[in-house]
């Protein structure tokens, strides 16, 4: 039988980000609109479109080798897994995903002391509740099925939601009171997967080249040619990686340049 590694990816706004990494990163992905069972053009992945508040609960039970899941989902688990890697990518952009204590513009709430004996709605319930008894802090916290932003303060008095800009927060007129967690995607594996030689190995070269197509986003080839003569004051000026490849021309006192900077240079 040939080695398979099962591979949990998550269903949901976190699609659509993974598989374009996955692709990137040179691993195709087919998927449909009701699929759960995704196919590959790497015969050796067997993967599963999970929810990812439940991919790391089953990575631990050994129903699943390995998965991609946020931070946030793991840590609100408590589950005891091998992280092998952050992913530093979103849903809608760069930034983390931030799980942030909100109350109305106007609430009296400044600190989240002042929420003891208080309601607070939330998607991640054992995420709030272990932030709570960090603090010392004492309140009833019940599970959101979404739309969470509206139930302030008529419903409940606060929200822990989850953010990446803030932007929806300000439209709906409401204040961030302190953040809970800060969370990436990260790649997790079970730990008789990672005892497993060929599945630790697999799971490595997959992380190495995500993280590879991370690294490239923001990265541009660069190639000129140029006099010899100039060669050392563009070598100065350029903000290159590693020094550059650089060739002579067929042409007498030419030079060909390459190498890769920062499409963003300040």
């Amino acid at each position: 039988m040939s080695n398979s590694l099962k591979i949990a990816l998550p269903k949901g706004s976190l699609q659509k980000p993974t598989l374009d990494l996955l692709e990137k990163a040179g691993y195709n992905i087919y998927t449909s609109d009701r699929g759960l069972r995704p196919s590959s053009d790497d015969d050796s992945l067997d993967i599963y479109m999970i929810r990812a508040q439940e991919i790391a609960r089953y990575i631990e039970q050994g129903f699943i080798d390995c998965g991609i899941t946020g931070l946030d989902w793991a840590y609100g688990h408590d589950v005891d897994l091998v992280d092998l890697a952050e992913l530093p990518y979103s849903r809608a952009s760069t930034r983390p995903t931030r799980w942030v204590l909100v109350v109305p513009e106007d609430s009296p709430v400044k600190t989240v002391q002042d929420l003891e004996g208080k309601h607070i709605a939330t998607e991640g319930i054992e995420i709030t509740k272990r932030y709570l008894a960090e603090k010392g802090v004492k309140a009833s916290v019940e599970f959101s099925w979404g739309a969470t932003e509206v139930k302030v303060p008529d419903l409940v008095d606060a929200i822990v939601d989850v953010t990446e800009t803030g932007s929806s927060l300000r439209a709906n007129k409401l204040r961030i009171v302190d953040e809970l967690l800060s969370s990436f995607p990260h790649f997790y594996s079970s730990k008789s997967a990672f005892d497993d030689e060929w599945k630790r190995g697999k799971m490595e070269r997959m992380v190495m080249m995500l993280k590879g197509a991370l690294e490239a986003r923001d990265k541009v080839g660069l190639k000129l040619n140029l006099p010899e003569a100039s060669l050392d004051d563009v070598l100065e000026r350029l903000p290159s990686l590693r020094r550059p490849t650089v060739s002579k021309l067929t042409e007498n006192g030419w030079l060909a340049l390459e190498t890769i900077i920062c499409e963003k240079v300040a």
